[in-house]
């Protein structure tokens, strides 16, 4: 079985969390100690010596104040999402903009896309009542001629 693709995938997360940790001008034990995990630890992982689980990826995440899927995604415990949005393509492609900047930006364009999707979904019922009061068919009525026939009931 051949390891190198898990290795290099610890070795790239290992170095991606340096250099966010850099980018946040914290030092080994600063960010150890806003994480929660040992020094030495945080030393292996990002020399990429070991594969961190979901739980300490997650406290990394919160101690660099980036996004926890992310990081996640980076060491290949969850999917990309997929398929991306434009804005969020655009964040990404943006030259100019930090790897912590992007990661601000979208997680705070998600949280204002669902919280819109929370909204929608809310103000469904009211709109699904609102519809069940008319009538069942939206089809236009019709009106028949009248009759100039004479009654045959003989009155």
């Amino acid at each position: 079985m051949d390891l190198t693709p898990v290795l290099d995938q610890v070795r790239d997360l290992g170095g991606y969390i340096r250099e966010q940790r850099q980018a946040a001008e914290l030092s080994l034990r600063g960010l150890a100690q806003r994480s929660g995990i040992s020094n030495p630890y945080l030393s292996q992982v990002e020399r990429g010596l070991r594969r961190p689980s979901a739980a300490i990826i997650t406290q990394i995440a919160d101690g660099l104040s980036i996004s926890a899927e992310l990081l996640l995604t980076r060491a290949g415990v969850i999917p990309p999402r997929m398929p991306g949005s434009p804005v969020e393509d655009s964040i990404r492609a943006d030259p100019l903009l930090t790897d912590r900047h992007k990661s601000i930006l979208i997680d705070t364009y998600r949280a204002l896309v669902d919280s819109a999707e929370t909204a929608a979904r809310a103000s469904e019922p009211a709109s699904t009542e609102a519809a069940s009061t008319e009538p069942a068919t939206t089809e236009p009525a019709t009106t028949e001629p009248a009759t100039t026939e004479p009654s045959t009931t003989g009155a």
